[in-house]
């Protein structure tokens, strides 16, 4: 009897702490956009903070890529790659999709929006 309520509070822990972690996460809520090329952060901003649309140029020995930044969203605007699929995908606004340039290697994520996937879906 005293090892089923061990158990049965063992199990009840797990389960509150799981809980704790899908609903409380660390999200803050405000979407942060960060530019990286290769696991080498070029940019980080607070899409929240952004007031007018501006643009930033990547460029290195593989080409150029062109970002635009407005209001609570980001997209590459303009690349000079051969298959175009970065500037085809548009505007993201939350955590969801990354945008990638493989043949760039640049990458653009968003992370802290209320959008971005949990640890439940896997």
């Amino acid at each position: 009897m005293r090892t089923k309520v061990i158990v049965f509070c063992l199990l009840a822990a797990v389960a509150a702490s799981v809980a704790w972690l899908l609903f409380c996460g660390e999200s803050t809520g405000s979407p942060i956009a960060r530019i990286s090329r290769e696991g080498v952060l070029l940019e980080e901003i607070d899409l929240n903070q952004v007031e007018e649309s501006y643009t930033l140029t990547f460029e290195d020995e593989r080409g150029t890529n062109t970002v635009l930044v407005e209001p609570g969203r980001i997209r590459i605007s303009e690349a000079d790659c051969p298959d175009q699929v970065c500037v085809n995908q548009g505007f993201i606004s939350d955590g969801t999709v990354p945008i990638v340039c493989l043949p760039h290697r640049l990458l653009v994520e968003i992370v802290g929006a209320e959008g971005d996937l949990d640890g439940g879906a896997g």
